[in-house]
């Protein structure tokens, strides 16, 4: 497909984020004040992922990225398990009663939350509240070796584009979705609050692994961009273990992990460990790869020059 020209292209890499996540949001409040959120959301999101789709092509990123790399069934069928996850674990809370604990938490009268101050500031607060759910479990996820195994399937692609924007193991989004919406539901926020974030971060999700030009300026300082999105995928420690922040980067301002350089992410992305290429040996990976011991580091032995010479 024949690239934009030059200008056209400068203009749409800084106009392409903010118009279309306050557009889609800008959909979202349609859908709430319609009595249609659900349906005016899954237009909003495939109409995102189209318009993307198209701009991947005609200003790539890196353009090494729209190289096929064998992955698109498998991760197509990772976002396909991890939604079916979710909603399954749904339903089976409904069947043994879970929900009946869980309900009158997000009914007036539980909790903390304020109920009465305008939506948009709830909205605002419940994005800054599930975003520290969603910091440390995403920050545990890289530090601690049980957790990561199952983090690593989202990190093993080399290559980022929309598609694998869902690639997760279905445990690691397991645990995303409750220490996000777990803190909401203890607060006591309401289910509109809470539809409202997950809707927030499908949208930020797409954007942040999209391989698209874009210029950002201050925003990348506020929200979690593809800018700084594609550092936390690097290879090096030094950058990927950096900007865990989900929608807004708060948090890792907060605790030190925000990062940015004044140079290109690097376009070899991925991990260091060997990742099956099937979508089922992926599911079974966490749970069957074994990291080798680590070799103790021994002091260097201090040889002592003979006298004689």
């Amino acid at each position: 497909m024949q690239t934009i020209p030059a200008n056209l292209r400068i203009f749409l890499s800084w106009v392409t984020w903010p118009f279309l996540m306050v557009t889609c949001i800008a959909a979202t409040a349609y859908g709430f004040a319609i009595d249609r959120p659900a349906l005016v959301f899954t237009i909003a999101y495939f109409i995102m992922a189209t318009i993307l789709l198209v701009l991947e092509r005609v200003m790539p990123h890196e353009r090494e990225w729209n190289e096929n790399d064998g992955q698109t069934f498998a991760n197509i069928a990772h976002t396909l398990v991890t939604k079916g996850t979710v909603q399954t674990c749904i339903v089976f809370a409904s069947v043994i009663g879970i929900t009946n604990y869980i309900t009158p938490m997000a009914e007036p009268g539980h909790g903390i939350w304020p109920r009465d101050w305008p939506m948009a500031v709830q909205i605002l607060m419940g994005v800054v509240a599930a975003e520290f759910g969603l910091y440390w479990g995403h920050h545990i996820a890289h530090k601690w070796r049980p957790m990561w195994r199952f983090h690593a399937i989202h990190h093993s692609v080399t290559r980022l584009w929309i598609v694998n924007t869902g690639r997760f193991h279905f445990i690691d989004s397991f645990k995303s979705v409750v220490l996000g919406l777990g803190i909401l539901t203890l607060l006591g926020a309401p289910l509109e609050v809470m539809s409202w974030v997950s809707a927030i971060t499908a949208y930020c999700g797409m954007l942040t692994h999209c391989n698209v030009e874009m210029r950002f300026g201050f925003l990348s300082y506020l929200f979690n961009t593809p800018e700084l999105h594609r550092w936390h995928h690097s290879k090096d420690l030094r950058e990927g273990d950096k900007n865990f922040g989900e929608n807004i980067m708060l948090w890792d301002w907060v605790f030190g992990t925000w990062f940015n350089e004044n140079r290109r992410p690097p376009v070899n992305i991925g991990i260091k460990e060997t990742m099956p290429p099937g979508f089922v040996q992926q599911l079974v990976w966490p749970f069957v790869h074994r990291y080798p011991p680590k070799t103790p580091v021994q002091n260097p032995v201090q040889t002592v020059p003979d006298a004689a010479e």
